[in-house]
């Protein structure tokens, strides 16, 4: 849906904005329901995490206002720290629970340290934002250091002293990742989609590391390994370029040969051995029979080829579309950039239905594509990447705001992001009957369907608009109502969806994720498919 710039942060003593208060008010009601289903110890330090991240989220606001954020972040939204300091620490939670019901008491510690890194990484945020304010701002300070010590006193009696370390050294990495990335990419990210973004490539890079070091001992699948090389292997190559093309010129042919060499000796010489000593076997190898070892996995592949060439040419017809009109400056209307919302819904589905794990390996390879494009287009290397950079530059909106344009790699992350992090080794016991058994479709549901469905309908018919915003009543009902239709497709073509009458709590988990929607100014394709992932696990 057509986003607004939200109106400037208050100033001091002044109230918050509406939306900001509508998009509180719908994080806590996702809280309030995972507290009640859990309902231990750790979801009160949920509840506590959450109402820290409140008020300062205020203060975030505040300093964005007035440039003092350390960091140049985007501006056409708020901080959207209180969403975005919620999401691991709930899914940590529900993973716990989902765990402790199958009998799994490793991946229920697993997500206890989820919940626990998550709350820890928010923590430092909030600090963040209350050490730069000024005046600084006693009573937040009094209520962030009652939730904070609420939270660490549960967490040292609750966690090993194995546990608290790994909870340390993520906290570390991703002090060091907003370092170096924020600078690097100046304006991509509110310190919401910071916080989420960076925290999430933190704990990823802490576990290859933790894994690599175990390697013997550690018994994992081997598309686990191959997701967390592939993310790291990119995270490393954005930041070794960019260091690099500090001191030299990305745009000539010498440095685009450089650049071609230098991806070519990162694969072959670190990404691949590294992958080689996770996996004890030939990556390479491994990938082309995992890629073809059934009928059924080629038509898979040769169905998404064809996807991919239709995208390709969706791309290239309105460029040339722009090309023959008078006005240089047109820009791809809402509903001609969701036509890649409908491309990606067709291809997601039938690789739910038919075939997991390939979709999950499939999704990994997409990304490392979709990264490694960006980085030629960014730095125009050659010869690619001034042709990318005028073909890309039609889908542009205010989101993209940076020198990096994200939204196509965050719809690919919202779409898979519920197939990465299903606990597969908890749901060998039928754990994920009733909504659960939607955990997949979370993605297709929220991003796929609702947000599509939200925008195409709100802004053609749209009237009645919820105050503050440019989103209409129209278009979120008629997201909801699109998502319960697409259930009932989902439970016809599906026969392993058992909802188990489940179907009020499902009706609740779309409607909330749709409010959100209509109120968050932050990232939608990343933010919406999580929350929705976390009703349904819950």
């Amino acid at each position: 849906m057509t986003r607004k710039c939200p109106p400037a942060a208050p100033e001091s003593g002044a109230p918050l904005s509406g939306t900001v208060l509508a998009e509180a008010a719908v994080v806590f009601a996702v809280v309030v329901s995972i507290h009640a289903t859990v309902w231990d110890r750790y979801s009160w330090c949920a509840v506590a995490l959450a109402v820290q991240a409140f008020y300062v989220q205020y203060k975030w606001d505040r300093l964005l206002q007035q440039g003092n954020a350390v960091f140049q972040f985007r501006m056409s939204a708020n901080s959207g720290l209180l969403p975005a300091s919620m999401v691991m620490p709930l899914l940590g939670l529900v993973m716990k629970e989902r765990c402790q019901a199958s009998g799994n008491p490793h991946f229920e510690r697993f997500g206890i340290v989820v919940a626990a890194t998550g709350m820890a990484v928010a923590l430092f945020s909030s600090v963040l934002a209350l050490g730069i304010t000024r005046p600084v701002p006693t009573n937040t300070c009094a209520i962030s250091g009652l939730a904070g010590g609420v939270i660490i006193y549960i967490m040292k009696h609750s966690l090993s002293v194995g546990e608290v370390i790994e909870v340390l050294e993520v906290l570390l990495i991703f002090v060091y990742l907003n370092m170096i990335l924020l600078y690097l990419m100046p304006r991509c990210f509110t310190p919401g989609e910071a916080l989420l973004v960076l925290g999430g490539i933190s704990f990823v890079l802490n576990q290859l590391i933790k894994r690599s070091l175990t390697v013997v001992e550690s018994q994992g699948d081997p598309v686990d390994f191959f997701l967390l090389v592939v993310v790291v292997g990119m995270v490393l190559m954005g930041i070794f370029f960019s260091t690099l093309f500090v001191f030299m010129d990305s745009g000539t042919w010498a440095s685009s040969i450089f650049f071609h060499l230098m991806t070519c000796v990162l694969g072959l010489g670190v990404v691949l051995p590294w992958l080689h000593w996770l996996i004890h076997r030939n990556p390479l190898l491994w990938l082309l029979q995992f890629l073809f070892q059934t009928e059924t996995r080629i038509y898979l592949l040769v169905y998404w080829s064809l996807l991919a060439t239709l995208a390709c040419l969706v791309v290239l017809y309105q460029n040339a579309k722009r090309s023959s009109s008078e006005s240089k400056k047109h820009q791809a209307p809402t509903i001609t950039r969701k036509y890649f919302h409908f491309i990606v819904v067709a291809t997601y589905i039938p690789g739910i239905i038919f075939d997991r794990p390939l979709l999950y390996v499939a999704a990994t390879v997409c990304l490392a594509v979709f990264i490694f494009l960006e980085y030629v287009r960014y730095f125009r290397i050659k010869p690619l990447g001034h042709t990318l950079r005028g073909l890309l530059s039609l889908f542009l909106d205010e989101r993209d705001s940076g020198p990096l344009i994200l939204t196509h790699i965050y719809l690919l992350l919202g779409m898979s992001l519920p197939i990465w992090l299903i606990p597969r080794p908890c749901t060998q016991k039928g754990s994920l009957g009733g909504a659960r058994a939607l955990v997949p479709y979370a993605g297709v549901l929220a991003v796929g369907v609702g947000d599509t469905m939200a925008s195409i309908f709100g802004s053609t018919m749209g009237e009645i608009h919820w105050p503050g915003t440019k989103k209409t009543f129209e278009g979120t009902m008629t997201s909801i109502f699109a998502q319960i239709i697409s259930v009932a497709l989902i439970l016809i073509f599906d026969s392993g969806v058992d909802l188990n009458y489940s179907y009020v709590w499902i009706l609740g988990s779309i409607s909330m994720v749709s409010l959100l929607e209509a109120y968050t100014t932050q990232i939608d394709n990343l933010l919406l498919p999580l929350y929705l992932l976390i009703l349904l696990m819950a």
